[in-house]
């Protein structure tokens, strides 16, 4: 009733009302009415109004306005930080210098206002969004706060004065109240109903909660009150049930009390069910269960459904006992609230994490009470919310919301450990994740498909392939960043435990199954979900703790984690059944158990110092450890064998993302450096043997020329053989976690890189695998990466191929890195693509050849390794293990016998083993205390272990098993036929091999060699005895003897017989032959040679090198090797005589002979190849020298006596061009407003980067020739108008061509061809665009070639007597001559359609000038602006002269000839009328020619005014071609005068009064000298004195005229304008005179181009010294001068109705333009993009999503907006046809890159901007600083001028208008 008064009282008074009740000490009644108002003000039923919000802002302010009230509050502002909050697209920076924390980020506004130069800082675009950290000292620097929140502004603020605020306090609770009743009331599940509904409720309630966050926006007073409010828990008991009788709230109470019930991560009636489970497992070892027994065992009939609703058997049993094993149940409870605070996060989340309500619950952060117990309430909901992400249809945006929140929270270290520490924050995380994996369990097949107990991930669910645990990975990661919070996760055993089962979810999973016989059908291509999975889900966390466990003081953590890695794997082992072989044909990648165990392991013996024996299991452990990473190394190999090519290309896909550099350092490097630990502890003939079985080669490793391997295919030997050999070498050479400090593994993963490819400096900081753990503090970029950049490259700048692309800076090694320290291992481990090795091989000899050092074909160089950290001196061992030299031994046997599948590679690496081994030795003391008794058996081999003293051990005789039908066989029964004594063993053995693998391909060649193998089978047997444990499978598998009674394949290859063979060789004497083998020469070794080899400049070089240096090496570290060495090169073998019969040699020798033929035929066709290229280069591209065979000149150049010959380049018949069948240039026809773009200052227009720059069009040409006509156009004849100016300059037609030229019927019919072809071309065949048949240049016209008559030639360029008067008359009478209209034939057709074409080239608007469009007055005019606008650009592109004479390149090829003779013809059909005819006004002196004019015609246009330029066109055009020399340069004299007469006038009037006077005077008095006509002043005097009769035309400028002429005008200064004005007249005229006469240009200074040209023109007869050449000597009249002078100034003073102003304006032309420029842009890009990102569209006031630049006139426009649209066409198109007649060069601001618009295509150009290292930076991914490339730019510039973006640019799309 009281609030029904109130309401209808107007606001404001009630609210002062109100107020002042309140502020009583007495106030209940106050608040009574406040109350009773607000309920029925905001009663919830009525919805959302409007009129709400309204009473509640007037009820806030208390009676005075909103604003007014919110500039008061804001003046008590005490917050410090900045806290702006920005959604996702905002462009933010990071500064890497000042952050404490890796993801702070500042606004645009505090970082432009902070000091940030020379630091290391990015603009970037947020994903999620985030909040400003200006401010805040625990993210950041106090040294990077902006001003603003430099200063602690809290201090000096006075207090709030109580009752500013008293009104909130009252009003918001009931309004904060009200939001939540109404999303209680909105809520329905999701499941019932569609998100629409949700989003419905939203935008209702979009004003509200935009309202608050007005009021957080207001400063630290109104947020102080908003935090007592949300926070305050009496309120909320009080309001939250509903007061008194208030049904609507009851009702939406129990809602929400509904809605809490399934808030728990666990649902009460699983909970109920679970009890008696929960009881029984509560064992101390319940988290562990989950890998045990009992989990696993009952997952058998787990399918999806049952797990959904977790009520039956297994879903429930898992998860309850998941439950059990956290330490505090309350987790896994329902939610319940306190306060408003925790019922807002309650809603958000339940309505996904709408953006408004996400804003403002972080606007409140900067409120420290606020923040502390937002983070306690958001981690109270953590499992609540990743519970709803779960579920959520949009996972995507919600994920990027949930990071937005959390990343604020937990950034802060101080913060974060506080919620770890009471709301056990890491416990929540752990379970959570466990939690959402259980969702997706499997069953792993890995090694025993049928008993295996252990459950993997599920790669293929939508929670791994949709990424949806990155929300929580990546919180649990970035609190593991604080060394508080981690050091109590390394701490707990529990929570340890808990983790290493979330990790064994990971290990084994996406298992591979080689198939072996159908392809597979369906690749899934869940390997990346996989890939991504270990590293961010197992990885990342992984070098989180890794981080902390640094120092000595933390190894207790390295050795908890490191014993738990050790028990989880022993279960997993369990698990998986397995014993000791890997499965067939089995292969995961991902074993993040090992890694974890590696990675620790690596730590702790690098950083801490532990004992790495005391980290390690026993041997048996040791070797099920090594399997599985073993497996992975074999199986790469398989897969580049082309093994697994049945299981598609997602396999090649997994090898190379195992070893891509984002993922390499978490699981190649610790698998190999897992490999190399277990290698320097197990014995290292057991570990040589395992790697050369599970490679499958060990049928390969025999001395027989033939074996049998029941495993590879004999095309996959070789390759499997070299991956065994690779992989040894890079497990006994790399050093990454065996002793190399981080700077050296930095350079040598840099040096690696750079040896593949050049690189930019952006790709090489990603090629570089860094800690992938974002937080750690090895962060990319880093000073350390800048020095070792520098130290191993040198940068080469970008360059500019002026047709090709543009190149980026790049980084290229420096001569010593490939000197010393190219390491082709690292290259081979860090290839993604094997062609990169191979790249790597090729530029290392070029370089080698460069420098002179080795021209051949270079090996690998050996490189020296860093020493081993002294607990990996075990791996030494590998290389000094008989096993080892065995195979050593036999594989330089096989080579030196050439037997099949060697190639150098395993040579190679056979050679890099054996020096490896001579440079890492054993130490002696350890030789001596294991006498060699047991290993007595073996004797026959080797004696010892020591490589040094094997090699140069004797074998005599070996026994080997052969097919019954080898060689060896065959040799052995011939000898006991024949009762031969045994030769020496020859190289026949050889040669049956390799013909029997060209024969039969099922024979397989076998090397069975009992010694070796028993030896292997031996040791095995031995160490099994060790471990007490007979294993019958693993012996059997390698005894040589079952492999008779394995099954052998159909056609099986004969059975296996023993036979011994002769060798008598050490690994020498194999050395020394094999180098005999690869020079080519017997006794290539004299041992005086060896005995100067020094290693050190022996590194670089082929086999022969490496040989020599191995020799050298051993001999001068053993003096028996010497003493061996020297008999050996002794005992020179005699060559061998050469048997008639052995096919062998011959087969060599024809090997030999074959090759060097097919090397000289090849060397002959690529000689004629280039040849014919030559002839093709000169023949089409003759592009430089117009002097070449230029098919266009020809028609002009020489007077030749025959037609001219054209070729045509579609049917390749030469002839000339004729009425019937003429021929055309290929010509490309463009319309171009570069002319109208120029200015008169030579300096460019600048970019305007504020709001006070502006740019002005005025000045450009295209506008002043507009504004001319207009003049003009009002005062004068229209027709006689639009002949006294030039169009064209904005929107004229460019034609330009490549020279080729064809037939027209040809083109035709290559244009139909065209057509049906419908492969998508980047042109549209339809408007008439192809590619020029033989250069592919673009092109869209053919310009028909006039049949030449060369025999006339002759007459034309004689030159003639007759004085000037017959001259004039005779062209007067060439003119009368009517236009003789052309026959019809094919010729005058085609010139028609190419007129046609030109017309349709550009735009209706830049071809209508005239009053009625389309009279032929309006086509005259067009026609010959075409001329002058071809003419004036090819002056342009000479540079604006003709200084460079005849060969410039920018000349092209030009057919101005051929354009002439078309437009001629065209012209033709109009005859100028007599009576109009400007000739006679320029020749005689007439009489008065008043009465002339009828009173409603208006006058023509005087001919002071009149452009001389067009003149001479339109007479060179309309008068019979072809026209004789003499008349041409008739014509070319008379309209000198008249251009020079204009001179002076404009001279006249830009000089003083004064001046005026007294050059009169001078003039009048030299009028009567002889020659007085071709003197200046005499002319000068004479134009003042009769311009002064005319009516004010001095006096208009009178005023304004002491500015003009600032200096005084001497006599040179006046010569030197005239000759100015005139130049641009002369330059034309001789251009075209070039053209129609084939004149050469020559060339000349600058100073000296008037002489030159008016000489060349025929104006004064002798060139006479340049110095004295005055510009008045050229004239010649043939009537009195100043008679016709005094004419043409009378016909400017007649026109009565002319107001002075106009006239002066028109007689003071200047012809003289600057060359067109782009605009100056600023030199960093921030200058521009601050600037135009934020900036409005002129259109719609929006800010546009991808703004754009005109970079030819400044214009602001909207790419792709639909805002700008007119008539269906985007706003860059439209602008791109108004600006630049269909050509538009676009600055795109939001990507740094320019795009072309031409016509009806776009293409992208590149950028203009480039970072400090040369690079572009497109879409600003990197947002490093850009600065502006000048180079480029330019080259941009030089293509919009010369009109060449078709031609340089290749990749053009359609547009269609969208742009």
């Amino acid at each position: 009733m009281m609030a029904a008064s109130l309401l209808r009282r107007d606001k404001k008074t009630t609210a002062a009302h109100l107020k002042a009740d309140l502020r009583r000490t007495d106030n209940s009644s106050g608040q009574r009415q406040l109350q009773e108002l607000l309920d029925s003000v905001l009663n919830p039923e009525r919805g959302s109004d409007p009129e709400a919000l309204e009473w509640c802002k007037w009820l806030l302010a208390g009676g005075e306005g909103f604003d007014e009230f919110c500039r008061t509050v804001r003046s008590y502002d005490n917050a410090t930080l900045c806290g702006l909050v920005w959604t996702a697209n905002f462009v933010a920076y990071r500064c890497r210098t000042c952050g404490i924390s890796p993801c702070m980020s500042l606004c645009a506004e505090c970082f432009n206002n902070g000091d940030h130069t020379g630091h290391d800082f990015n603009m970037f675009r947020s994903q999620a969004g985030g909040a400003c950290d200006c401010g805040d000292g625990n993210v950041m620097r106090e040294s990077g706060f902006c001003s603003r929140h430099r200063l602690k502004t809290g201090e000096n603020v006075p207090l709030v004065p109580r009752d500013l605020l008293l009104m909130s306090e009252m009003v918001l609770p009931r309004f904060i109240i009200t939001i939540i009743q109404y999303l209680r009331d909105g809520y329905v599940e999701p499941e019932s109903a569609a998100d629409r509904d949700l989003q419905k409720v939203l935008q209702q309630l979009e004003p509200q909660i935009s309202f608050l966050e007005e009021l957080t926006k207001m400063g630290g007073a109104m947020r102080t009150v908003l935090t007592k409010i949300l926070t305050n828990q009496q309120t909320f008991k009080e309001l939250s049930m509903g007061q008194g009788e208030n049904v609507y709230a009851k009702k939406n109470y129990e809602k929400y009390l509904s809605a809490l019930k399934t808030s728990g991560l666990v649902s009460a009636e699983e909970r109920g069910s679970g009890g008696a489970a929960a009881g029984a497992t509560e064992s101390p070892g319940g988290a562990l269960c989950l890998l045990g027994a009992t989990a696993a065992a009952s997952l058998e009939d787990s399918s999806k459904e049952e797990d959904q609703d977790g009520l039956q058997g297994v879903g429930q049993r898992k998860r309850v006992k998941l439950s059990s094993s956290t330490k505090d149940p309350s987790i896994m409870d329902t939610l319940k609230h306190k306060c408003f605070l925790e019922e807002l996060l309650f809603w958000t989340i339940k309505y996904e994490f709408p953006q408004k309500m996400v804003t403002f619950l972080l606007n409140m952060l900067p409120d420290q009470d606020y923040k502390i117990t937002f983070t306690k309430t958001f981690v109270q909901h953590y499992a609540f919310i990743m519970k709803t992400l779960m579920k959520s249809h949009e996972s995507d945006t919600m994920s990027n919301r949930i990071v937005h929140i959390s990343v604020q929270l937990f950034s802060n270290e101080e913060l974060a450990r506080h919620v770890t520490e009471e709301c056990q924050l890491l416990d929540i995380m752990v379970t959570v994740l466990l939690y959402m994996m259980e969702s997706c369990l499997i069953k792993s097949e890995l090694q025993d498909e049928d008993n295996n107990r252990h459950v993997v991930v599920n790669c293929g669910e939508a929670l791994l392939k949709n990424n949806t645990y990155w929300p929580l990975v990546s919180d649990f990661i970035n609190i593991l960043s604080h060394q508080s919070v981690a050091k109590r996760f390394l701490e707990d055993h529990s929570l340890l435990l808990l983790w290493m089962s979330f990790v064994s979810f990971f290990q084994g999973m996406n298992l591979n199954k080689r198939e072996l016989n159908e392809h597979v059908e369906f690749e899934s291509q869940t390997y990346y979900a996989a890939f991504a999975a270990e590293l961010e889900a197992c990885a990342q966390p992984m070098w989180g703790l890794l981080t902390h466990c640094r120092v000595k003081e933390t190894h207790e953590y390295t050795k908890t984690v490191v014993r738990y890695c050790l028990e989880t794997l022993q279960m997993w082992f369990d698990a998986i059944g397995f014993v000791d072989e890997p499965s067939l044909n089995q292969l995961t990648f991902h074993l993040p158990l090992h890694r974890y165990y590696a990675m620790f392991l690596s730590k702790g013996v690098k950083c801490q110092g532990l004992d790495l024996d005391s980290l390690l299991p026993d041997q048996e452990m040791l070797m099920k450890i090594m399997v599985h990473p073993l497996q992975i190394q074999a199986s790469l190999s398989e897969i580049h064998s082309n093994m697994w090519v049945r299981n598609g290309l997602q396999i090649k896909g997994q090898a190379m993302t195992y070893v891509q550099s984002h993922f390499c350092n978490s699981m190649i490097d610790p698998d190999i450096y897992l490999l190399q630990v277990c290698a320097s502890r197990l014995d290292p003939d057991y570990f040589i043997s395992s790697v050369f079985e599970r490679f499958k080669v060990v049928d390969l490793l025999t001395m027989a020329s033939q074996h049998q391997n029941t495993v590879l295919d004999s095309e996959q030997e070789r390759p499997m053989l070299e991956g065994a050999l690779t992989f040894l070498v890079i497990l006994t050479s790399l050093r990454i976690h065996l002793g190399m400090s981080d700077d050296e593994i930095l350079r040598a993963e840099m040096v690696s890189q750079l040896c593949m490819n050049d690189r930019t400096h952006s790709s090489l900081l990603d090629l570089i695998p860094e800690n992938p753990n974002p937080k750690s503090g090895v962060v990319p970029g880093s000073c350390s990466f800048e020095e070792m950049l520098s130290a191993v490259a040198d940068f080469k700048a970008p360059v500019f191929e002026p047709g090709g692309s543009m190149q980026q800076g790049m980084y290229t090694p420096k001569a010593e890195v490939w000197e010393k320290e190219f390491d082709p291992i690292m290259v081979i481990l860090r290839t993604v693509y094997r062609r990169d090795v191979q790249s790597a091989m090729d530029r290392y000899a070029a370089f080698l050849k460069q420098s002179g050092v080795h021209t051949g074909n270079p090996w690998p160089p050996y490189k020296e390794r860093t020493p081993l950290h002294p607990c990996y001196r075990g791996l030494v061992r590998l290389l000094h293990c008989k096993t080892l030299h065995i195979v050593i031994f036999t594989l330089l046997y096989k080579i030196w016998m050439d037997h099949q599948n060697m190639s150098e590679h395993v040579l190679c690496m056979v050679l890099y083993l054996i020096e490896l081994g001579l440079d890492n030795q054993v130490q002696e003391d350890k030789v001596e205390e294991e006498p060699c008794i047991e290993e007595h058996c073996h004797d026959s081999w080797f004696p010892g272990t020591s490589l040094l003293s094997n090699l140069h051990h004797v074998i005599n005789y070996v026994r080997v098993r052969v097919p019954e039908t080898a060689p060896e066989v065959e040799r052995k029964r011939e000898r006991e036929r024949e009762r031969e004594t045994p030769a020496s063993t020859s190289t026949e053995s050889s040669t049956f091999g390799q013909t029997s693998r060209r024969l039969t391909g099922n024979w397989r060649e076998n090397l069975r060699e009992a010694q070796v193998f028993s030896l292997v089978a031996e040791r095995r047997r031995k160490f099994q005895e060790i471990i007490n444990r007979s294993n019958h499978e693993a012996s059997q598998a390698v005894r040589p003897k079952s492999s008779s009674s394995r099954w052998l394949p159909p056609g099986s290859p004969p059975q296996l017989v023993t036979e011994i063979l002769e060798i008598r060789e050490s690994m020498l004497s194999l050395l020394v032959k094999v180098h005999q083998k690869l020079s080519a020469k017997q006794n290539s070794l004299s041992f005086s040679r060896l005995s100067e080899v020094d290693p050190a400049q022996h590194s670089h070089g082929d086999g022969i090198t490496a040989i020599e240096r191995i020799l050298a090496k051993a001999s001068a570290r053993s003096r028996h090797s010497k003493r061996c060495l020297q008999d050996i090169c002794g005992k020179v073998s005699p060559p061998i005589p050469p048997k008639k019969n052995s096919p062998g040699d011959k087969k060599s020798m024809d090997k030999e002979e074959r090759r060097q033929r097919a090397r000289e035929r090849q060397q002959k066709l690529l000689a004629e190849f280039a040849s014919r290229q030559k002839s093709f280069m000169e023949t089409a591209m003759d592009v430089e020298s117009p002097e070449g065979d230029a098919v266009m000149d020809m028609s002009t150049s020489e007077p030749l006596d025959s037609e001219v010959l054209y070729d045509c380049v579609i049917c390749g018949q030469s002839g000339p061009s004729t009425e019937d069948r003429p021929t055309g240039l290929v010509v490309l026809l463009q319309a171009s407003s570069v002319l109208g773009h120029r200015c008169r200052s030579e300096t460019p227009k600048r970019l305007p980067t504020t709001d006070e720059e502006h740019i002005y069009p005025e000045d450009t040409c295209g506008a002043a020739h507009d504004v001319r006509l207009s003049v003009m156009q009002s005062y004068f004849k229209d027709s006689s108008c639009l002949q006294s100016v030039s169009i064209g300059w904005d929107g004229g037609v460019y034609v330009q061509t490549c020279g080729h030229t064809l037939h027209i019927d040809c083109h035709k019919s290559y244009m139909e061809s065209l057509r049906n072809d419908q492969v998508l071309q980047g042109f549209s065949v339809d408007k008439g665009e192809f590619t020029c048949p033989l250069c592919r240049q673009f092109a869209n016209s053919v310009l028909p070639c006039r049949p030449g008559r060369g025999t006339e030639t002759g007459i034309w360029h004689a030159p003639s007597n007759k004085s000037m008067a017959t001259l004039v008359k005779e062209v007067e009478d060439l003119q009368e001559q009517l236009g003789i209209f052309p026959a019809e034939s094919n010729l005058s057709k085609e010139m028609e359609s190419v007129i046609k074409d030109i017309k349709n080239t550009t735009q209706k608007k830049y071809m209508d000038y005239g009053r009625n469009p389309g009279s032929p007055d309006n086509d005259f005019l067009f026609m010959y602006s075409v001329a002058r606008t071809n003419l004036e650009l090819e002056l342009v592109h000479r540079g604006g002269n003709l200084c460079s004479g005849g060969a410039s390149a920018a000349a092209k090829r030009s057919c101005l000839n051929q354009l002439f003779h078309v437009l001629a013809m065209h012209m033709r059909l109009y005859s100028i009328d007599s009576a109009y005819n400007p000739w006679t006004r320029l020749t005689q002196t007439t009489q008065s020619r008043e009465p002339e004019f009828c009173d409603d015609e208006r006058p023509e246009v005087p001919m002071l005014f009149r452009d001389v330029p067009s003149l001479l066109i339109i007479f060179i055009l309309t008068m019979p071609q072809p026209l004789r020399r003499e008349h041409f340069t008739c014509v070319v004299k008379v309209l000198y005068s008249l251009q020079y007469t204009q001179a002076l006038v404009a001279l006249s009037i830009r000089f003083s009064r004064e001046e005026r006077r007294a050059w009169s005077h001078t003039g009048a008095a030299k009028k009567n000298m002889p020659n007085s006509n071709k003197s200046w002043e005499s002319l000068l005097g004479h134009v003042i004195s009769e311009l002064t009769k005319a009516k004010d035309v001095y006096d208009s400028n009178s005023e304004d005229s002491s500015v003009l002429s600032s200096s005084v005008w001497s006599p040179q200064s006046i010569e030197f304008s005239l000759q100015q004005i005139c130049l641009p007249f002369l330059r034309l005229s001789c251009l075209l005179q070039h053209h129609l006469y084939g004149d050469g240009l020559p060339g000349c200074p600058v100073d000296e181009e008037f002489s030159l040209l008016t000489g060349c023109l025929g104006l004064h007869a002798s060139v006479q010294s340049t110095g004295s050449m005055s510009s008045a000597s050229c004239l010649e009249w043939n009537v009195n001068a100043f008679d016709l002078i005094s004419q043409w100034c009378s016909e400017v003073f007649s026109l009565a109705d002319t107001p002075a102003q106009q006239s002066v304006s028109l007689l003071a032309q200047d012809p003289q333009w600057a060359a067109p420029r782009l605009l100056q842009l600023p030199d960093n890009y921030n200058t521009i993009f601050q600037y135009y990102h934020r900036k409005f569209c002129t259109s719609c006031n929006k800010t546009p999503k991808d703004p754009a630049l005109c970079l030819v006139c400044g214009a602001f426009v909207c790419l792709k907006g639909h805002c700008c649209k007119q008539q269906g066409i985007c706003e860059c198109v439209l602008h791109s046809q108004h600006c630049g007649a269909a050509t538009g060069i676009f600055l795109l601001i939001n990507a740094s890159v320019i795009i072309i618009i031409r016509g009806h295509r776009f293409c992208l150009w590149g950028s203009v901007y480039l970072d400090a290292h040369g690079e572009e930076d497109r879409d600003l991914r990197r947002g490093k600083p850009l600065y502006l490339c000048e180079e480029r730019y330019r080259v941009l510039e030089q293509q919009w001028v010369s009109h060449t973006f078709d031609h340089i640019n290749k990749r053009w799309g359609p547009h269609y208008n969208g742009l």
